[in-house]
């Protein structure tokens, strides 16, 4: 279960780590999968000729249950609310990111999308349609040259006054990036390193991006969204953390930023 301080650092850093998420054991297993899925020998470096190899989503009782620990389903109750969550049936998709001297084309700054327009294209509204959190699912231990995802603290408050008067079919997503790029930068920046089996839970808004990995192990992650079910109410008497989060951006923008504990043991 998150503590109250963890609940505090994600309304106002936009993310929180839980530690030990799911096992190592389990981990091992679905890496496994990963690798026959690359193409690539996990004993031979020589096979590694790409920067990232992109992987869609898996559905094998391993993903399935490194996604749906008791500890972390205690967390989507927390944070987005009871009964307000969708079980995940598996996880990805997994940019798999290789020691390398190639630049990966894909690390620039980003807010994930939440839904697919009438054609077609990616949007996203301020009741955060379609995506209750982005996750960051480490299979293998992520140091700092290890290719983390980059975060800027507290930018998930930069997003909703971007999205205000957008109503419900919300603003596409490449340009909504472009302005939320522009509003959060000065923001301080930290690093999603952690061990194998941890789990970064992130507000739906939080900006942030890839970068090379220049170190020796490849890194193995999943960033699946948690899928909501309905819409965030943003005019409940009780707001989710996820829901004051996105009020509290609409109201103050820019706050002053404090620093929080950012991890929870399981």
């Amino acid at each position: 279960m998150l503590a109250d301080e963890d609940v505090e650092a994600f309304v106002e850093n936009g993310f929180v780590r839980v530690a030990g998420a799911f096992s190592r054991s389990v981990a091992d297993r679905c890496r496994a999968e990963l690798w026959e899925a690359t193409g690539c020998d996990p004993d031979d470096s020589s096979t590694w000729t790409e920067p990232v190899i992109r992987l869609g989503g898996f559905a094998t009782p391993p993903f399935r249950e490194a996604a749906n620990t008791a500890v972390l389903h205690e967390a989507f109750d927390q944070l987005v609310g009871p009964t307000r969550w969708r079980p995940p049936q598996g996880l990805g998709t997994f940019p798999v990111r290789f020691p390398s001297d190639q630049e990966p084309g894909d690390d620039g700054w980003h807010v994930e999308a939440g839904f697919a327009g009438d054609a077609g294209e990616f949007r996203v509204n301020l009741r955060s349609r379609g995506r209750a959190l982005l996750m960051l699912f480490l299979f293998s231990d992520v140091g700092p040259e290890d290719a983390p995802t980059r975060i800027r603290v507290g930018s998930h408050l930069d997003v909703p006054a971007l999205l205000a008067d957008a109503g419900a079919e919300g603003r596409e997503w490449f340009p909504l990036c472009g302005g939320a790029i522009r509003a959060s930068e000065g923001r301080p920046e930290v690093a999603a390193t952690g061990e194998t089996g941890d789990v970064f839970l992130c507000h739906p808004f939080l900006v942030h991006a890839a970068q090379p990995h220049r170190g020796r192990v490849p890194r193995f992650m999943a960033q699946p969204p948690l899928e909501p079910i309905g819409m965030l109410d943003l005019s409940g008497a009780a707001p989710t953390p996820v829901e004051q989060a996105i009020l509290n951006g609409l109201e103050w923008r820019q706050r002053p930023f404090r620093t929080f504990s950012t991890t929870t043991e399981s």
